[in-house]
């Protein structure tokens, strides 16, 4: 057949030569002539070509300029793409999708991953020729800021490379805590998204910026000491151990204040010069001043030495708010947009002395344990969505460290009015091999352990202070005249919490935690925090507030989505409108192993890491799911079933994340047409242990008749699934499946136990028959599971066994991507196998 012949146009000239459109589906290439008031178009196709890929494409003059993108784009700004620049496309590309055939250029599957519009930051065209192009997206998955670098020098005609990456904004994310390419894998258009974009529109009544002319004065917003941080949408930074400073900037005169309003530009001159080189017209900065020890910590110590005496060069700013700027008043926006702001100001200014002070991505309890750790004051926590709040607020909140190690008890005072009592034990620790005091602790006991200490202590008395020991400062204990120590041979050791070491090293703020009998006196010594070495975690930003109400369109109508920024997993960051996503994609999978089949229910309202609870009957109304005929279970409130997507994505609405399935179907309620072995790992059961339990399971199903499948459980284990003719009523097959995990701890003790209980199981697998009687239930496959990570129970086959790592192999976030490339469902035959357990029966007899 001879090539047909495409319209040799200029910019789609390269397009059309590596074309034959008499072979391929793909349009040819004709410029586009769209109104010049309409909005630019984006679009990316993922493309499974030689190697899967992501071409990426910008409408303007009439045609598509394209990249192609090996591992598509990322929603973390330290993520930088490579983006290779190859032909213009035609705008009639956008909607293509299908197979390019082998042999063809490009030859392979096309799918549209995203869509929407784009636009420019600046005149585009010179960006592009600059090699640095600067655009905001508004797509189904992809929104905010990117931006297009350039790194391959223009007029290369080898390769034409760039990167690719997310621009710091409120739509930023890390990696780690959300992918979107593997989150999100499908096509746009054949799996339309009920929930338009990755990000969530801005509400109506957003807060914005108020002109205002510069405050002369600013009273500082302060911070609540917490012992705990309540739910919601917080940012994580370090506490300084410095002292509050706020800059004002207004023309060439720079004037920094501390939080009570005194000036101390003239203490501070080098830092006063450092802000005013940022060359800001008016402006007030919040911040801390502190100097760093080499290993990077705050000494507070050595900063009021450095004002004392007039040696500010060593002083650092580390500014995390920005109340004012320019023209505009911004303490009515949320701090995660004052962030923005601030982050576009430092970016490539910060210095020496004046430092952006990083959002950490990681939870308040464990940046608190690291920090106190590294010997750093505490944790400011901070609420992304509220404005800047003069006086002290709740809105920012602060923990504090409290350090804690063993000492060497040197001598002790008696308690006033009880000479057999302790009043304070006297402290020290061993450094370079001498004993050193380290102060006094004098509260964390009562009068009955102040007498046993006095009774363990006494006979150890000495005349005079241990042989070396060597007093820091003046030597005398707080609030006690000297000579009245009592001195005891250093032989016990005790833990003690504490606030600080004062500058000549004696604790301070020290509470009693107990003796300790399993450490040696000559290994106690000053426990001092080293320097991390893991890498400093990036700066973010929290997404954007979810509006307080969502459409999320499915095939049986909408389903309203609220509070869809909620964390559900804190170990992931995952929310809920992600699992509602989840729920939705995976439903084509998900429903032929619910359908007609009751169900039970795990519902976390405040997320898996608080309290869970498990709902088998209707209680207020659950979008889309149905209540099933009372005579179905007579004596028991009506049963649930959840038979459609839009059941799928108003139970995950309602904060459900586990779905549980009887064994049975409504037709025949009564009368299981499959039983469920659940291999259930007992304490020191690794891995290994469990798949080599399958196996054998597998095997003595076969000797018995019986083909088997499999599916991991979302959480330790493994689940044996095996379809039966629905002949027999619960207690028969329940029986049968007792007598089959006798049968096999029998033969194989050493691998398997028929008793429950973590006692009776340790070393060893407890196949779990008990599910198989009327009204148990077994987590549904493709569910979701309320555990740290959210693995999804996935079914496998047999011989994808010894590749899986472990029963949560699959997350929520992982399981459709690895659905999407699945060459052939490993339960098909699942469908269609008809087995009794009649010979099983009788074997086992």
């Amino acid at each position: 057949m001879p090539r047909k012949s495409a319209p040799a146009a200029g910019p789609l000239a390269d397009y059309n030569a590596k074309r034959d459109f008499g072979k391929t589906a793909e349009p040819a290439g004709k410029l586009a002539r769209g109104a010049r008031d309409a909005a630019l178009k984006f679009v990316i196709q993922k493309h499974w070509a030689s190697r899967l890929h992501y071409d990426f494409r910008l409408e303007l003059d009439g045609v598509m300029l394209s990249w192609a993108v090996p591992k598509g784009p990322s929603f973390d700004p330290a993520v930088k793409s490579l983006a290779i620049q190859v032909e213009d496309h035609p705008v009639s590309y956008n909607t293509f999708e299908g197979e390019i055939p082998k042999g063809q250029y490009g030859g392979g599957t096309v799918i549209v991953w995203d869509h929407g519009t784009w636009e420019p930051v600046g005149d585009p065209r010179a960006g592009l020729a600059k090699g640095k192009l600067v655009f905001s997206l508004d797509g189904h998955k992809l929104a905010g800021l990117w931006e297009l670098v350039r790194i391959s020098r223009k007029g290369d005609t080898r390769q034409n490379q760039w990167l690719l990456f997310k621009k710091r904004d409120e739509w930023a994310r890390l990696r780690h805590e959300y992918e979107v390419i593997t989150a999100l894998p499908e096509s746009v258009i054949k799996n339309p998204l009920g929930l338009l974009s990755q990000r969530e529109p801005r509400a109506p009544a957003a807060p914005v910026a108020r002109k205002a002319p510069l405050p002369a004065t600013l009273e500082p917003q302060l911070a609540t000491l917490v012992s705990e941080i309540p739910e919601g949408n917080w940012l994580v930074e370090s506490k300084f151990d410095g002292y509050r400073v706020l800059a004002r900037i207004e023309g060439e005169d720079v004037r920094l204040f501390t939080r009570n309003g005194n000036d101390w530009t003239d203490k501070l001159k080098p830092l006063a010069r450092t802000v005013a080189s940022l060359g800001l017209t008016n402006a007030w900065l919040d911040g801390e001043i502190v100097v760093l020890e080499d290993n990077g910590v705050p000494n507070l110590h050595r900063l009021q030495n450095a004002i004392d005496s007039a040696q500010a060069s060593d002083i650092v700013l580390f500014a995390f708010d920005i109340p004012y700027l320019g023209d505009s008043d911004l303490r009515d926006l949320p701090l995660r947009a004052r962030r923005v702001v601030l982050q576009q100001l430092l970016e490539g200014r910060e210095s020496a002395n004046l430092r952006l002070s990083q959002v950490i991505d990681a939870t308040p309890d464990d940046l608190l344990s690291a920090a106190c750790k590294l010997g750093l004051e505490g944790v400011m926590v901070k609420n992304a969505d509220a404005p800047y709040v003069s006086g002290r607020t709740e809105s920012w909140l602060k923990l504090k460290c409290q350090l804690r190690q063993e000492f060497v008890v040197i001598g002790y005072m008696p308690r006033t009015g009880a000479a057999r009592e302790i009043g304070s034990l006297l402290l020290g620790y061993y450094e370079d091999g001498v004993l050193r005091s380290a102060g006094a602790v004098g509260t964390g006991w009562d009068s009955v352990v102040g007498r046993q200490l006095h009774d363990l202590l006494h006979p150890l008395e000495i005349p005079k202070s241990p042989a070396g020991v060597q007093h820091a400062g003046s030597g005398r204990w707080p609030r006690r005249k000297a000579g009245t120590e009592r001195w005891v041979t250093p032989s016990i050791v005790v833990e003690v919490a504490f606030g600080a070491w004062t500058p000549d090293h004696q604790v301070r703020h020290a509470v009693f935690r107990g003796l300790r009998t399993d450490k040696p006196v000559h290994e106690i010594v000053r426990e001092y925090a080293r320097k991390a070495e893991a890498r400093t975690a990036p700066a973010r930003t929290a997404p954007a507030p979810a509006p307080a109400r969502r459409a999320v369109r499915t095939d049986s109508g909408p389903v309203t989505v609220t509070h869809g920024q909620r964390i559900i997993d804190p170990s992931t960051g995952l929310r809920k409108i992600d699992l509602v996503r989840y729920y939705e994609s995976i439903a084509q999978w998900m429903l032929p192993h619910l359908q007609q089949r009751p169900v039970s229910l795990v519902r976390a309202p405040s997320g898996i890491a608080k309290a869970l609870f498990f709902q088998k009957h209707a209680e207020g109304k659950l979008t889309g799911i149905k209540e099933l005929d009372p005579a179905l279970w007579p004596e028991h409130e009506p049963l649930l079933a959840v038979d459609s997507a839009q059941a799928l994505a108003g139970a995950a609405q309602m904060n459900v994340v586990e779905f549980h399935t009887w064994n049975s179907k409504v037709a025949r309620i009564d009368r299981p047409d499959r039983f469920v072995l659940d291999l259930d790992p007992g304490e020191g059961v690794d891995w290994e242990m469990l798949v080599e339990a399958a196996g054998l399971t597998r095997v003595m199903l076969t000797e018995l008749g019986l083909e088997s499948w499999l599916k991991t459980s979302g959480g330790k284990g493994l689940h044996v699934v095996v379809p039966i003719t629905p002949r027999r009523d619960f207690p028969q097959v329940k029986a049968f499946t007792q007598a089959l995990v006798k049968h096999m701890a029998r033969v194989i003790p050493s691998k398997f136990v028929a008793v429950a209980g973590d006692r009776n199981r340790v070393g060893k697998i407890f196949i779990d028959y008990l599910r198989n009687g009327q009204g148990q239930t077994t987590v549904a496959a493709f569910s979701a599971r309320a555990r740290p990570g959210m693995g999804v129970s996935m079914p496998i086959s047999w011989e994808q066994l010894p590749t899986i790592t472990g029963g949560a192999h699959w997350t929520v976030l992982t399981a459709l991507n690895y659905l999407q490339q699945r060459e052939q469902d490993p339960w098909s035959a699942y469908w269609k196998t008809r087995q009794t357990i009649t010979e099983g029966l009788r074997l086992l007899k």
